[in-house]
């Protein structure tokens, strides 16, 4: 049986997808990124079934978003993101660095030229770039931060920020109207939010 040329791509891109995680992997071994990206990964699936963006730039940009973690050293990792950050230029230094990281890997597997300049655009501000570039930029920023209203994003982050569930729900609360550009992304935010409020309290 021949299969539907649409389907084949399909398939091929998959294919694709999994050999960019399977190349990613060892380096978001550090900050928990592995069950991060994961979980945004999950979070950009969703986005993209209701948000213009394109799924072959969103994919490989959230899974490689947060390799550059990998080269900073893990006892300052806490101090350059998150409420109680001290040394945000690190912030920065994981972008840089999961920019040419990114690079290695896309190439690697021999990814469209074009598409890969904006997946790396993306990685190179997704936390720094206040504003979005593309309509796929906005869902990547916004599956990434979506990951912190979510059950294990919640017991994480109240753990390592040392903070009780009231105040991570507050501090979550306050910024879902400024943090995220997708009407989606927003919806998604208010209802993990009830749901951890269920739960943690």
């Amino acid at each position: 049986m021949q299969i539907p040329s649409e389907l084949g791509q399909r398939r091929n891109m998959e294919e694709i997808y999994d050999r960019i995680w399977e190349l990613a992997k060892p380096l978001l071994n550090t900050r928990h990124n592995q069950q991060h990206t994961e979980i945004a990964y999950r979070a950009a699936r969703r986005l993209l079934e209701s948000e213009e963006g394109d799924e072959a730039i969103v994919i490989p940009a959230i899974i490689l978003h947060d390799v550059g973690w990998i080269k900073v050293p893990e006892e300052l990792q806490l101090t350059a993101f998150g409420p109680k950050a001290k040394n945000k230029e690190l912030n920065r230094v994981h972008e840089v660095e999961g920019v040419k990281l990114a690079r290695e890997i896309l190439e690697k597997v021999n990814y469209d030229p074009q598409k890969e300049e904006e997946i790396l655009a993306i990685i190179d501000g997704h936390d720094s770039r206040r504003e979005a570039i593309s309509p796929s930029d906005k869902i990547v920023k916004d599956a990434d931060k979506l990951c912190r209203f979510t059950h294990q994003g919640t017991s994480l982050d109240c753990e390592r920020y040392e903070m009780s569930f009231d105040e991570w729900y507050e501090f979550l609360m306050a910024r879902i109207d400024r943090w995220f550009f997708t009407q989606t992304a927003r919806k998604i935010a208010r209802e993990e939010l009830e749901r951890r409020k269920k739960e943690f309290s």
